[in-house]
């Protein structure tokens, strides 16, 4: 599996130029939702990533935030979410990042996560030990909520902010510190070091934390991930260092 994470290493580094270099340049806004912003910058990340992975990979297929590419069936299939926290990229926040998974049969097998702002690369493969710019890392053994930082994300529509809303009343009296960070990818990865000790959201995309998933379990953790009956392709999600009672 090595040459597919070096693969993917080469592209996110090159996604991340690309994004330092239009950072807080002024940008062709797509869409502009009530709690969202697609930015053109986000699709020619996109096509970057794809087009250095295909090219290596032309059997493979690619499943991400701005569209897929090649045959979905195939039994190798990149997860993309080429510019995790848009939002924060377009107000001139630098909190943000690229994620890139493989599947192989439906199931994680290398994972990604890279923030050019801070240059930190969280990098896993099934079976092995994460690192982080090259040295390995695990989760945090805080098993007390009153000692945990936790994130709680908000999502993207009016249903999962109400959902969400009553779960992040509920941590900020219990836990010692809650976090809204705007980024889901970095907050996977975040738990999958040791920063935070547990992230929650009602309402996620499989490219936005496939490769943190990969992270988090390779790193001593836990992924609680669940498909949502009412939101077609959207997930809950808890993921945590596997020792803390959250008591959801």
């Amino acid at each position: 599996m090595t040459h597919y994470a070096d693969a993917a290493e080469e592209a996110a580094r090159a996604a991340g130029k690309l994004l330092c270099a239009d950072f807080r340049r002024p940008r062709q806004v797509n869409a502009a939702l009530a709690h969202d912003i697609k930015l053109q910058i986000d699709i020619e990340t996109q096509n970057l990533i794809g087009d250095r992975l295909l090219k290596q990979f032309p059997e493979h297929a690619l499943y991400g935030e701005e569209g897929i590419v090649g045959d979905q069936s195939s039994e190798h299939q990149w997860v993309v979410d080429p510019l995790d926290g848009t939002v924060n990229y377009f107000y001139g926040i630098p909190h943000f990042c690229t994620s890139i998974a493989l599947r192989f049969k439906g199931e994680v097998i290398v994972g990604l996560i890279y923030d050019p702002v801070r240059d930190e690369m969280w990098r896993g493969q099934k079976g092995e030990k994460p690192t982080l710019n090259g040295k390995e890392f695990r989760v945090s053994d805080r098993a007390d909520v009153a000692e945990a930082v936790v994130s709680v994300g908000l999502s993207k529509t009016g249903a999962t902010i109400e959902a969400g809303l009553p779960l992040l009343q509920d941590m900020v009296h219990r836990a010692r510190k809650c976090r809204l960070l705007g980024s889901a990818a970095l907050d996977m990865a975040y738990v999958a070091c040791g920063r935070l000790d547990a992230y929650i959201e009602q309402g996620i995309s499989l490219w936005d934390i496939a490769a943190g998933w990969l992270l988090i379990e390779t790193a001593g953790g836990k992924v609680d991930l669940r498909p949502r009956t009412d939101m077609k392709e959207k997930y809950s999600v808890v993921a945590s260092n596997g020792v803390i009672d959250l008591k959801l």
